[in-house]
């Protein structure tokens, strides 16, 4: 299993996918998610080596001191594995929590990236996604199994539509594992701890990081049903950076998948920009 130590010494797990030579494409997933974030796209995006991480207290990688789960660290995690790999620069897909990461690292390391695209998240966040997000961090599900979940979001997701529910019990097993006891989240509940807080404060202002990505190739991909990045936050990040590539994705809420149409020609056309 490929790992690598963080600058304070927590051992994390990455996955490494495609030839050497490739352009380097690191993979930031959500809040609450890991490297499996990213099964759906993989397969479409051609051409380039996949790197994924799975951020401390997620996934495989090491629990760690929940003070340490917060974006500047992981942030810092993310540069370590590309130090860890010998890679100079990358592109950033970053999902949610991922772009948050990908912004931060446009303010603070900007010569280590060739690009970003932000997968429904921008400099704002609204709060009503925020209340959903929080309705279930760091809390096991109420079901017994996975098949039992994915019938919940069929029936309780109206934000997501045409979505079957293979697909469904697929992304449940991403952050879930069954046991005797029921569901039980795969990463540190007191994840919640780390950052429930900061729901509650008022949000930090990333529109100077956002504005840090000028002169970067960037894609923004917003699920149409989004509770997360809003309409009027879209339109703002659209002018400030009125060359970004805009992929409004139907039928989807937080988060897309990513290989829905849509995002893929959103993709596609923000890999050929990429130097």
């Amino acid at each position: 299993m490929p790992t690598f130590n963080a600058p304070d010494g927590t051992t994390l797990y990455y996955e490494d996918q495609g030839e050497g030579d490739a352009p380097p494409l690191l993979c930031l997933s959500g809040l609450t998610r890991n490297a499996r974030d990213f099964d759906f796209v993989a397969p479409h995006l051609t051409g380039v080596r996949m790197i994924r991480m799975d951020y401390r207290g997620r996934g495989k990688s090491d629990w760690a001191d929940h003070a340490t789960y917060e974006v500047p660290v992981e942030a810092g995690d993310a540069l370590a594995l590309l130090d860890h790999l010998g890679i100079d620069r990358a592109a950033v897909l970053g999902t949610s929590r991922g772009g948050i990461i990908a912004m931060v690292l446009a303010a603070t390391a900007r010569d280590r990236l060739c690009g970003v695209a932000l997968n429904d998240v921008g400099p704002v966040l609204d709060p009503g996604g925020l209340g959903a997000i929080k309705s279930y961090l760091g809390i096991n599900p109420a079901f017994a199994t996975l098949e039992d979940a994915a019938e919940a979001q069929m029936q309780n997701n109206p934000r997501f539509a045409n979505v079957p529910k293979s697909r469904w019990v697929t992304f449940m097993s991403h952050i879930n594992r069954e046991t005797t006891e029921g569901l039980r989240i795969n990463y540190d509940p007191k994840l919640r701890d780390a950052v429930v807080p900061g729901f509650d404060a008022p949000q930090t202002d990333l529109w100077p990081f956002f504005d840090r990505l000028e002169g970067l190739p960037l894609a923004i991909i917003h699920g149409a049903n989004s509770d997360l990045l809003s309409e009027d936050t879209l339109a703002e990040m659209i002018r400030r950076h009125p060359g970004a590539i805009v992929a409004q994705v139907p039928d989807r809420g937080h988060i897309p998948f990513l290989d829905e149409p849509e995002a893929l020609t959103a993709l596609r056309e923000w890999q050929a920009q990429l130097a």
